[in-house]
């Protein structure tokens, strides 16, 4: 301001914005306060009362593993879930939200072995209730530390009584629904070759294993003498077998062509003489040749003294039906002196190899379907452990080979197997530097193996004669207008668990959209659903079976015998002394075997729907779930295992929605790991820039794909937080002391600036609400930010700001404006207290330190007649030409010819004027000292020759000289002067 000996100061009759409101955030210091403050206040108790009988939305919580302190994956997971059910709430339905734990399983229970290891303990010395009370004390305590790091991440739930899967009544509650497959035939125990870990001794299920790649894998083509065929010149050659898994030769029982491959017969010389003959796929001969080291030479012509080989007669695949071979090792008598026939593989391929399989139905799938199909059964002779049984003829119960088969000094090119092979003159390569992908337990790290071994099994393409009755809390959803799938189903015949969890998928909603085909693809190709483990820390598969005649008991009263023991003493009830207390009075515990397997986590998790969304503990909850959210892994995890419980018991989804979420890479796009050093902590994330930090970059990124962290990626999320901070201080400033009721203008009587404000308002909360719907919260985010930034700050507030600063408080402009400051103001916190949780809260309360959270606010309904497109297309025309106006005045401005807008005047082009502004308009919306039209298509800017007002500091015409008052500052200040 001017202020000259002679010259009046005016700055005291300046009416700028006065607030207490900080720019300075400080978040990791106040955050923890006003979690403090929720919490006394019952914050989420008094939002299921501010909400009690509005339409429910329900987000069901996939159950994270209790094991570890919460990772950026877990923290972008909570915000979105938290931010769904804030946003529902906003648009005023009832959305609770429950979290859970999922407590049970091989990675709670590999903890606790690992801290035996360390106390050079061993569990099989441990009795099994004691493991399993370590186990529970142990996801107890995660359990604990997790839920105070995720409310430190603001997420706002039922946090005094989450969903835990080790609760009795969810042990008992996940055994009854595996009962319902028992009493519906849906279950069977069958011995299937399955991803077995040799460390960990038990089956995994596909989301327990992750791929690796492997440089170092043996790879060898073994000999098989052909003993019988019905085509004469095989009799006496070899068939010959490629193979990565030499271990697996030991165990082999038949070998599989290709009906439609060409094979042809080879002879090899050596040192001119014919040593052997072979029978291989034309189409893979050479790389044989290559692999083996043999000279290739064409039959008419003498080749050197070498190994060498000569081409024989070509053989169609399906003339080799009948055709005989004998195992490597049948001079050892027993198992291997059995023939071993050929059989046809359609899975053949010539791909690599040679063109013929060793089957070993132990040990593969196909290996597997195709033996049992041919009368052909597995011998089991690998044991948990990975060794052969002592037993076994070749290999086992040597001291110096009781080790793992998949372990390299065992499966190597120069280890017993491949050593024993070359010994009998089977061995016609062997090296070790195969590249692949090979499966591993992604607990444990180490290699997992096909291991056929009796299991219980959910057969999906079984047809399910009845499909069961809904259930109350299914019932209630009915009533309330859900769709009529069940019925539907119920009265179609007989569909397959698999046909109806497609057609679930169907009829689920899916965002991104791209996740029901990756959901489908799965269930159309996936086999039985697999749920058995060997462990002890789990849900027992609580089902006896007949000794004699092995038939599963299917008895309700016995399996609400055992539900209600388990609800009552957790699984530790599934016990030998109680069996007679179970099968009750008309059966003999001697008769029947208790079912000592587990039953795998994702059965667990997969059941959550049945007794968290229709338990009477949480009246608040409903089923089917509005939404289930989680990352993409779990397309082959809980959203599956929850639609496949769901559908064979219920018939349907236990979800209308799926949402799927990327997953979080270092800045430069690299999969994190503490191996490489590029994780971030979300817990020191918090610390040093607080938790609305990360909601903001969860919510600004494009979740749905993969996406980045970094600390550049936070910086330039600090500067859009600073910059949404600011507008709100700016605003609790300029609102200081407006009263509604007596200062309000009506919306017909405020200038076309307010009403075109109050016109993009009602856009911005179009848009917000369609973000919502579709959960497209970085568009949300997005437009909020724009909104704020560019027609708010850039604009609005620095057009209005000479109307606020100096206009007299009761002058009907200003007072327009503070009212639409205040509209702007009690929108623009309601549309950011989902994304900055705290922040909103501090902005609340500072402007109404005397009322309830903002979190119990609803978003209002804007008034239709706000909307006004012909007003919008003027103006947003006349922002276009701001734009214009402004480039022109910045070289003026560099050179120092004029210092800012103000000293500008401003001759625009005539023709591009929206119609219905007057040249005063165009100086307050340019912020000039003039504008003025002229002819021609340039804007001219030159410096002013009018005087400044020495309070409002325009150059204007009226203004004298310098410092002296234009004439609405000189009536403000009079008007002062005289109060």
């Amino acid at each position: 301001m001017t202020d000259t000996p002679d010259k009046r100061d005016y700055r005291d009759t300046v009416f700028l914005p006065k607030t207490d409101f900080p720019m300075k955030a400080g978040l990791p210091q106040k955050e923890p306060g006003i979690l403090a403050r929720w919490q006394d206040m019952g914050l989420y108790e008094r939002l299921r009362e501010a909400r009690a009988g509005a339409e429910k939305f329900i987000l069901h919580d996939g159950p994270p593993y209790a094991n570890g302190d919460m990772h950026i994956g877990h923290a972008l997971n909570h915000v979105l879930k938290d931010t769904v059910v804030r946003t529902q709430s906003l648009l005023g339905k009832d959305a609770p939200y429950v979290p859970g734990w999922d407590c049970h399983g091989l990675p709670i229970e590999w903890k606790v072995e690992e801290l035996y290891r360390k106390k050079k303990l061993d569990k099989k010395e441990v009795p099994a209730k004691e493991f399993r009370a370590e186990c529970r004390e142990y996801a107890q305590q995660w359990v604990d530390v997790q839920r105070e790091q995720l409310k430190r991440l603001g997420i706002n739930g039922r946090w005094d009584k989450p969903y835990l899967t080790m609760r009795p009544k969810a042990e008992g509650a996940i055994v009854a629904e595996l009962h319902k497959f028992a009493e519906t035939g849906q279950l069977y125990r069958g011995a299937k070759p399955v991803m077995w870990s040799p460390v960990e001794e038990t089956a995994l299920a596909d989301a327990e294993v992750e791929y690796a790649d492997l440089t170092d894998s043996p790879q060898i083509d073994v000999a098989f003498e052909i003993v019988e065929s019905p085509i004469a010149e095989l009799v006496g050659a070899h068939a010959v077998i490629w193979t990565t898994t030499p271990w697996t030769i030991p165990v082999n029982q038949a070998l599989a062509y290709g009906p439609d491959i060409e094979y042809r017969i080879i002879e090899v010389k050596d040192a001119g003489q014919i040593s052997a003959s072979y029978l291989i796929a034309t189409e893979l001969l050479h790389h044989f040749i290559d692999r083996a080291g043999i000279i290739e030479m064409n039959e008419s012509i003498d080749g050197e003294i070498g190994r060498q080989v000569i081409l024989g007669s070509t053989i169609n695949g399906s003339d080799l039906a009948g055709t005989i071979v004998q195992h490597p090792m049948h001079h050892l008598g027993g198992f291997y002196a059995k023939p071993r026939p050929m059989l046809a593989g359609d899975f053949v391929t010539t791909d690599s190899g040679t063109g013929i399989v060793h089957m070993s139905p132990d040990h593969g799938e196909d290996d597997f379907d195709l033996c049992k199909a041919n009368g052909i059964e597995p011998v089991f002779a690998v044991m948990g452990d990975g060794r052969y049984r002592d037993d076994w003829l070749w290999l086992g119960g040597e001291d110096d080979r009781r080790r793992s088969v998949i372990n390299k000094p065992f499966n190597a090119p120069d280890g017993p197997i491949c050593n024993d092979l070359r010994e009998a003159g089977a061995l016609l390569s062997a090296s070790a530097d195969y590249h692949h992908s090979y499966p591993h337990s992604w607990r444990s790290k180490a290699k997992v193996i096909y291991r056929c071994t009796p299991q219980w099994f959910i057969a999906i393409d079984e047809h399910l004669a009845h499909l069961p009755a809904l259930t109350p809390a299914e019932q209630r959803w009915e009533n309330e207008g859900g769709d009529d799938t069940i019925d539907e189903q119920a009265t179609a015949g007989s569909p397959t668990l698999r046909e109806v969890a497609l057609q679930a998928i169907a009829d689920t909603r899916f965002v991104p959209e791209k996740g029901r085909n990756r959901l489908r693809s799965m269930v159309e190709s996936r086999p039985d659903w697999l749920i058995s483990r060997q462990r002890a820390w789990g849900v027992p598969i609580a089902l006896f079976v007949h000794r004699e005649t092995g038939e599963l008991l299917v008895d309700a009263d016995v399996n609400r015998r055992i539900q209600q023991a388990i609800a009552a003493d957790t699984v530790d009830a599934w016990e030998e002394l109680r069996a007679g207390e179970f099968l009750g009075s008309d059966r003999k515990p001697d008769d029947y075997e208790m079912v000592k397997d587990i039953l795998d986590v994702w059965f667990d998790s997969g059941s959550t729907h049945a007794f968290v969304l229709e338990s009477d503990e949480w009246p608040e909850l409903q089923s089917p779930a509005d939404l289930y959210l989680e990352g993409s892994d779990q397309h082959r995890g809980w959203f599956q295992s929850s639609l496949l419980e769901s559908c064979g018991t219920r018939g349907r989804a236990p979800y209308k929605a799926v949402l799927t979420h990327g997953f979080t890479m270092d800045p430069k796009g690299m999969k994190m790991s503490k191996s490489l050093g590029n994780t971030v902590d979300p817990l020191k994330v918090m610390e040093q820039y607080g938790a609305d930090i990360i909601r903001l970059w969860a919510l600004s990124v494009d979740y749905t794909e993969d996406h980045r962290i970094g600390d550049e990626i936070l910086k330039g999320v600090g500067d859009t937080y600073r910059k949404l901070r600011n507008t709100f201080r700016y605003m609790l400033g300029a609102l200081v002391g407006f009263d509604h009721a007596r200062e309000a203008v009506e919306t017909s009587a405020m200038p076309e600036l307010e009403r075109y404000m109050l016109h993009r308002l009602s856009q911005l909360d179009a848009n917000l609400r369609r973000a919502i719907d579709d959960f497209d919260f970085n568009e949300y985010v997005r437009a909020l930010a724009e909104f704020t930034n560019e027609d708010l700050s850039a604009f609005f507030f620095d057009i209005r700001k000479d109307r606020l600063y100096c206009d007299a408080p009761d002058g009907a402009e200003r007072r327009a404006y503070r009212t639409v400051l205040d509209i702007l103001f009690q929108a623009l916190i309601r549309y950011t207290a989902p994304v900055l949780v705290f922040t909103a809260e501090e902005v609340w309360s500072t402007r109404f330190p005397d009322r309830d959270s903002i979190h119990l606010e609803k978003l209002h309904a804007l008034p239709s007649d706000w909307a006004d497109e012909a007003l919008a297309a003027r103006f947003d025309a006349l922002r276009e030409m701001r734009e214009t106006v402004m480039e022109a005045i910045e070289p003026l401005r560099r050179e120092k010819t004029i210092r800012s807008g103000l000293e500008a005047d401003v001759v625009v082009p005539e023709n591009v004027v929206p119609e219905g502004f007057s040249d005063a308009d165009l100086a307050d919306l340019f912020i000039t000292a003039s504008v003025t039209r002229g002819q021609g298509s340039d804007v001219k800017v030159t410096r002013t020759s009018d005087h400044k007002c020495g309070r409002c500091w325009r150059l204007l015409p009226e203004v004298a000289e310098d410092g002296d008052l234009c004439a609405r500052c000189d009536d403000v200040v009079a008007e002062m002067d005289a109060a």
